[in-house]
């Protein structure tokens, strides 16, 4: 177990939870390499804040804050993830989780024990396209978490980060199909690459995307964050 999980605190949000005050927990470490990832000195860096400091910092905005997000990095992959976040839950905030959705077993633990209200589920990419951009082979562990989230009532949302190197607009069709075809029926948020930014990964210039590159579903809505 990490001494100190957390890499800091951001003590106030209005944009990270739908319609909600919060501060966001940043966890250290992840267990994919993203290459368009904003946050590598969270992914790679160390923690600088034990998570009784972090209870202790909650417990002063009892009261003020709706909610606490969860974040990295990715949250879910450290040993005691579902006791701290019971931990929070206790406190009487509303609990939010980003994740990448590669621990399942965790997220479905989460649910069963009405742990959490809100999560937001990166869509990284295709199958076939998985491993190039994360570094990783867990598409089939997304799949997962996603299929616990559609027949759960949890609300949660599905965000793509969009860099035009890594996502052809053929692959991201893939990737609304695929959607479709889970019949899902939430929002799809689909974030445009910020450029010249620090990341992971050494990238060049990617374009923005838009409405007339893809196809637009019938049954749940794309949002699109440029």
């Amino acid at each position: 177990m990490l001494a100190k999980p957390i890499y800091n605190i951001t003590p106030f949000t209005l944009l990270d939870y739908p319609d909600k005050s919060a501060c966001i927990i940043w966890y250290v470490g992840c267990n994919m390499r993203c290459l368009y990832c904003y946050n590598p000195e969270i992914v790679l860096g160390k923690g600088t804040t034990t998570f009784s400091e972090a209870i202790s910092f909650l417990k002063s905005r009892q009261g003020l804050l709706d909610a606490v997000v969860f974040s990295g990095g990715e949250c879910l992959i450290h040993k005691n993830s579902v006791e701290q976040i019971k931990e929070v839950k206790a406190l009487g905030f509303l609990i939010k989780i980003d994740t990448n959705g590669s621990n399942s077993d965790v997220l479905k633990q989460l649910i069963n024990q009405n742990l959490i209200d809100y999560v937001a589920l990166d869509f990284k990419a295709t199958k076939s396209n998985f491993h190039q951009i994360t570094k990783s082979n867990l598409f089939d562990e997304f799949e997962k978490s996603f299929d616990i989230l559609l027949k759960s009532r949890i609300k949660f949302e599905i965000r793509t980060t969009y860099h035009s190197e890594l996502i052809s607009d053929g692959q991201l069709n893939e990737m609304i199909l695929f959607l479709e075809n889970k019949n899902y029926k939430g929002n799809y948020y689909i974030q445009s690459f910020r450029n010249n930014v620090e990341t992971i990964g050494d990238l060049s210039y990617s374009s923005k995307i838009g409405p007339s590159e893809i196809l637009m579903p019938s049954n749940f809505n794309i949002f699109f964050r440029n």
